[in-house]
């Protein structure tokens, strides 16, 4: 099989055919004539393998190079202010209510969500004491409608008729919550008194003091477990930015595809990937990027091939088993799609076509030389789509040598 390789884009996987000029002449073609003495002496002289015309699906695929890894690796942003005092490795996988690094030695606990963390979680700022103790000891005085004057306590009322803090990002935490175990509140967008007290609960565990209030700098969020990727601090450091940098625990392949060719990178189109230590497994499209990178028209030292632009969109391959991609980790990968694909035809090994004189291919019968006009179709992995009124399936054929 040889590969030709245009000089952009994907590889085409074709296939040489080699033909044999058949002898000139009605009788040796076994399109009609007598048959004599002479044309049997030629067909017993003929040998070569023989082989069946054999029903099957034929593949036309191109070739793509890739990268098995982890993906792209996304920044922790972390609100936490104070000194690095712990990190993990590089490679560990962070799960939910787990510590992705550690500040003034406290967690900074990882949870799951697409919501960033944009505010503090907690009750309303409020005193716990009867109103009426309150305005008592304060000497407050009160109208006739009962409500305090102008020394009254203006903010504690504001904060009171505010009434508890609502919102998406309440009822993400109270999801996590609950998924680590906590109960005693309802996961809904209200941060409740009962919420508070499960939060303290969740503080105790962690050894933190149980204020019942969660800080920004307490959490971060992530869509699922996380594999650290990289670290811009060290121990000893301000915890600033974007400390960490993280990935999906999920081995995956991304192949940089020509722009104007993507038409076969749809979501959940599968493909093979040649791992580098030679075997295959079955993959499919997981995503395809927006945006083309490069795409200035121009190859490294000259015009681009008819030229074409040079832009490439990133496609992500995903793996259902990842199991079978063994113990590897990372490496260069080879990706296999399809382009063309004829289901349920006859087919033949394309070293059984033969050039007739008259034109067209042929097939040589293994029964009596005698050779049969063929219509081509598709070539593939090393065969070729055959008809004709003469085919069928199970026909012996002879494989000139």
């Amino acid at each position: 099989m040889e590969k030709v390789k245009r000089r952009r884009g994907p590889l085409y996987v074709s296939v040489g055919i080699v033909l044999v000029v058949a002898v000139s002449g009605a009788g040796a073609l076994g399109l009609g004539g007598g048959g004599g003495d002479e044309d049997q002496a030629a067909a017993r002289q003929r040998t070569g393998k023989e082989v069946a015309v054999a029903r099957t699906t034929l593949r036309e695929q191109a070739e793509l190079e890739g990268d098995l890894g982890y993906g792209h690796e996304v920044p922790f942003l972390v609100k936490a202010s104070g000194t690095v005092t712990w990190l993990p490795e590089i490679g560990e996988e962070i799960k939910r209510g787990e510590a992705v690094l550690r500040v003034d030695d406290r967690p900074v606990v990882l949870l799951y969500g697409a919501l960033p963390v944009y505010r503090e979680l907690g009750l309303p700022a409020r005193d716990t004491e009867d109103s009426g103790e309150r305005n008592a000891d304060s000497g407050e005085s009160r109208d006739a409608d009962g409500g305090t004057g102008s020394g009254g306590n203006a903010d504690g009322a504001s904060a009171a008729a505010a009434g508890p803090m609502r919102g998406m990002d309440v009822k993400q935490f109270e999801s996590n919550l609950s998924a680590l175990g906590y109960t005693g509140f309802t996961v809904d967008d209200t941060y409740s008194d009962r919420t508070a007290d499960a939060v303290k609960q969740w503080q105790k565990d962690l050894g933190l003091p149980q204020t019942g209030r969660v800080a920004t700098g307490d959490i971060v969020y992530a869509p699922g477990a996380v594999r650290i990727a990289g670290s811009s601090v060290r121990v000893g450091a301000e915890a600033t930015g974007t400390p960490l940098g993280y990935t999906t625990t999920r081995r995956m392949v991304t192949v940089a595809a020509s722009a104007a060719e993507t038409g076969w990178a749809t979501r959940g189109t599968p493909v093979d990937v040649e791992l580098p230590d030679g075997r295959k497994v079955r993959g499919e499209v997981g995503a395809v990027g927006k945006d083309a990178t490069g795409g200035d028209g121009k190859e490294e030292g000259g015009d681009s091939e008819e030229g074409g632009s040079d832009a490439k969109v990133s496609v992500t391959i995903t793996f259902d088993d990842q199991t079978g991609l063994g113990r590897l980790l990372t490496g260069p990968v080879t990706v296999r799609y399809v382009m063309k694909e004829r289901k349920n035809v006859l087919t033949v090994p394309v070293a059984a076509l033969v050039a007739l004189a008259e034109g067209g291919y042929g097939l040589e019968r293994a029964e009596g030389g005698r050779f049969i006009a063929v219509k081509t179709g598709l070539f593939a992995d090393g065969r070729v789509e055959v008809s004709g009124s003469a085919v069928r399936e199970g026909l012996k054929v002879r494989i000139p040598e």
